[in-house]
């Protein structure tokens, strides 16, 4: 397990919390774990109420999403730097939107998703960025998950 202060110059080396104090980066690394997921291990499943949001240190981690008369299919690839897990910061929709399976040998960075929402409300300077770069995720996840689908639908109507 890395020590706090290896915790600490992650963070500082990660690029969504560049514009962060000090005193912000202390909190999260506070609340920040490192944890270790082999190939084939499924960190998260699609539907399930999981309660940690990631960043990917290092490896890769395939997300894959359940669609009726397709079974499951690939719907993005994460790599290093990459957030994983985010819908555990949404407070209407916690259910993960897909599954989470290690390509790659995965170093992630961990938050319990009630901590860093408990930082957020508290640290308005920190929330801001956070949900900021939360809803860039969201929206091109989103873009990327429809894509899928109209290339489905266009390949299944030829």
């Amino acid at each position: 397990m890395l020590k706090q202060a290896d915790i600490t110059a992650t963070l500082k080396s990660i690029p969504w919390f560049l514009e962060l104090s000090s005193e912000s980066i202390e909190r999260l690394a506070a609340i920040a774990e490192i944890h270790t997921f082999d190939p084939d291990e499924v960190i998260f499943s699609e539907g399930e109420q999981h309660p940690f949001i990631y960043i990917l240190l290092e490896g890769e981690v395939l997300l894959e999403s359940f669609i009726p008369g397709h079974g499951t299919l690939p719907i993005f690839t994460a790599e290093s730097l990459d957030v994983i897990g985010w819908s555990s910061l949404t407070p209407v929709v916690r259910q993960k939107t897909s599954t989470a399976r290690v390509m790659k040998r995965a170093v992630l960075l961990t938050f319990q998703a009630d901590q860093l929402m408990k930082i957020c409300e508290t640290d308005c300077d920190l929330g801001f960025i956070i949900m900021r770069r939360l809803a860039n995720i969201v929206a091109s996840r989103m873009l990327n998950h429809r894509l899928h689908l109209m290339r489905l639908i266009t390949n299944q109507n030829e």
